[in-house]
């Protein structure tokens, strides 16, 4: 697979998150099925792979450590503190804790779940309003000169943020979704990451799943999977959205590519240090979504589309108020 930089860390054009092995999407594949799709996905050429210590909590961490341990030198890991999670019983409790203190007894932990003695890239996984980012940026630098981790990262900062931290420690990479209808990154992140030689991961890069077109307003979802309670996903919003899915899979048949493909490759073709992080389940999607990798879209396609975002409005928020708040500070 082509590679792609993030900063100076080199990773694969197609990462891989691994988020839905929680059952955030309803009920979870067995331990060993999700091993496979893991260790499949690196195979197929991936080497970039997303967890956090939220996810769970921790249980996605052991997982991916166990999954990764046979390659640990081959790919690179990326994880996440932030929430007010107890580092040591995983209770979630209300907000945010990036207290120094806090950051490093989760760091520890991630250590041990991820099987490693260095985390390639660690992201705080929200802004907390209550710590000066440059105590944050000072504390990730302290865990660097200790060799515990490689590379710092920030996921859903604002640009303001982004600057702030960087003048103390380098930021590698920003974290933020991004994808055909969500484009809030666009008018200060981005921009901000090419004058700086900052990478881009974006979360969420198939609008989860919505931009795959096997979802429509008449699709049922599980009052467990968490698209239940995002405002995107209501009936009526579906509905609405569907103008943009209908030019993305009248391109996606003209290029004789999926619709995924289609939105995967619109992010590549935004610029060079671009690295997406879809998830899934199942390997077979997995090798769908890298394949997009080699997918070009005609300009006047990628104008196309350029165009239809211009002129419709996406119907709802992408997440739910109480998530939603988190970000951007």
């Amino acid at each position: 697979m082509e590679m792609r930089k993030l900063g100076t860390l080199d990773v694969s054009a197609m990462g891989f998150g691994t988020m839905s092995f929680t059952g955030i999407y309803g009920a979870a594949p067995d331990r060993s099925e999700a091993i496979g799709v893991i260790r499949g996905a690196f195979e197929d050429g991936v080497t970039l792979f997303d967890t956090a210590e939220a996810y769970g909590p921790f249980t996605n961490e052991e997982l991916v450590g166990e999954a990764l341990a046979p390659v640990r030198d081959q790919v690179v890991i990326a994880s996440k503190f932030g929430w007010n999670i107890d580092p040591v019983t995983g209770e979630r409790r209300a907000g945010l804790n990036s207290q120094p203190a806090h950051i490093v007894q989760s760091v520890d932990g991630m250590l041990k779940r991820l099987r490693v003695d260095t985390i390639d890239l660690l992201y705080q996984h929200r802004v907390d309003p209550a710590v000066p980012i440059e105590e944050v940026a000072g504390t990730v630098r302290d865990l660097i000169a200790a060799g515990k981790v490689r590379h710092f990262g920030l996921s859903e900062a604002s640009a303001d943020t982004i600057r702030r931290a960087h003048a103390v420690q380098p930021v590698t990479a920003v974290q933020s979704e991004y994808s055909l209808w969500t484009r809030d990154p666009e008018d200060e992140v981005l921009p901000l990451c090419a004058s700086e030689g900052i990478g881009f991961v974006p979360w969420s890069p198939l609008g989860a799943g919505f931009l795959t077109g096997t979802i429509d307003a008449t699709t049922p979802i599980a009052a467990q999977d968490f698209r239940s309670a995002s405002p995107r996903f209501t009936e009526q919003a579906r509905q609405a959205n569907r103008a943009l899915l209908d030019v993305i899979e009248a391109i996606a048949a003209s290029l004789q590519a999926t619709p995924a493909q289609v939105a995967l490759a619109w992010l590549l073709a935004r610029a060079p240090f671009i690295v997406p992080i879809p998830g899934s389940r199942r390997l077979d999607r997995v090798r769908e979504n890298n394949r997009a990798t080699t997918l070009r879209i005609p300009p006047a396609d990628l104008a196309r589309l350029d165009d239809v975002l211009s002129s419709i409005a996406i119907e709802g928020a992408r997440l739910p108020e109480t998530v939603l708040r988190y970000s951007y500070l």
